[in-house]
């Protein structure tokens, strides 16, 4: 199934598969299991996994490389998660001249606070985020975009807890974020929270992440009334 959007790429998702195609290979930063660090990259992989297929003698990135390979996505950037990939979310911002796309998917179920550490629950739910900037940056202001993004992921799911502050959880623990820009052109060298590149990243992420965020909530909600076989007013997938 693709999704019809006006954007840098083509978003694919066929279970267990979470796909966005670029039209052309971009340059990336992030810390993805797959091409870590600086890359260039065509295409964008989510790949859906339960928790029985990751046990305690499984090499992860042995296991996505083979996964990938087997789908024909040898090459393909990738995160793992085990929140349903047909809940992801798509938002776009324009600032100026700059226009940012965001694609996610929001599980919260191995929540974190920042400078705290807890045992793994269960099921490891993560957000995995990729943000596409419509102009190439410098290296510098790559890494400045990726502490953006960080910024609106965590705005946004501090926010939608509406907790005291203090006490909400920051992300997850396995949390991953990739920015890609285009290769060509005279790349822009700033990329903070007074520019439009900033502006239009921090939009774009802080609403894909609060619309996976909320989504993530109704689907927890409707697992516990399943559970109980009580009656539910909501309808939506087992959250992760």
């Amino acid at each position: 199934m693709s999704d019809d959007v006006d954007s840098a790429f083509v978003v694919n998702c066929a279970p267990p598969f979470l796909m966005a195609r670029f039209a052309e290979p971009q340059r990336t930063l992030g810390w993805s299991l797959l091409h870590p660090g600086f890359a260039i990259a065509s295409d964008v992989v989510w790949v859906e996994v339960r928790n029985s297929d990751l046990g305690l003698s499984i090499d992860p990135q042995a296991f996505l490389k083979a996964r990938l390979a087997r789908a024909g996505f040898p090459n393909a950037l990738a995160f793992m998660t085990s929140r349903d990939i047909r809940r992801h979310h798509f938002c776009q911002r324009r600032a100026g001249g700059v226009e940012a796309a965001c694609l996610t998917t929001v599980g919260l179920s191995n929540s974190e606070r920042v400078g705290s550490r807890k045992p793994h629950g269960p099921h490891a739910g993560t957000i995995n985020t990729l943000v596409h900037v419509s102009v190439p940056l410098t290296d510098g202001a790559m890494v400045e975009a990726i502490s953006i993004v960080a910024q609106a992921r965590t705005a946004a799911v501090i926010e939608f807890q509406n907790v005291q502050q203090g006490t909400a959880v920051t992300g997850t623990g396995t949390d991953c974020i990739v920015v890609a820009t285009p290769r060509r052109g005279e790349p822009i060298a700033w990329a903070g929270l007074h520019t439009d590149v900033g502006e239009a990243i921090g939009g774009a992420v802080y609403d894909a992440t609060r619309a996976g965020a909320e989504q993530w909530r109704q689907d927890f909600q409707q697992l516990a009334y399943d559970k109980f076989n009580l009656p539910s007013p909501l309808a939506g997938e087992v959250a992760r």
